[in-house]
């Protein structure tokens, strides 16, 4: 079984605004991850709650630090904890 995990996220730079909340709920739904991405005052960074496979929360890591089309991402910060199971699906949240 693979192992499992679990990691928060905050994305900076021009992340809103670009489809950028979309392109990570798409990517985490096609990884099987669960959790969720939002946008946090100020304009210029996202949060992202997941867990799922560990090996499939760096898929979404390396996607984050790559961003959407018309998005720029000047640094990810992700901080590891363990699986917790609360979430039963990816969405947006507002």
């Amino acid at each position: 079984m693979a192992e499992m995990a679990c990691f928060s996220a905050k994305v900076y730079g021009r992340v809103q605004g670009v489809f950028f909340r979309y392109f990570v709920r798409d990517i985490a739904k096609n990884l099987g991850l669960k959790g969720y991405v939002r946008n946090l005052p100020g304009g210029d960074a996202v949060e992202v709650q997941a867990e799922g496979a560990k090996q499939q929360l760096e898929k979404l890591i390396e996607q984050l630090k790559i961003g959407s089309p018309g998005a720029w991402v000047k640094r990810v910060e992700v901080a590891w904890s363990g699986y917790s199971g609360e979430f039963t699906d990816f969405s947006i949240s507002y």
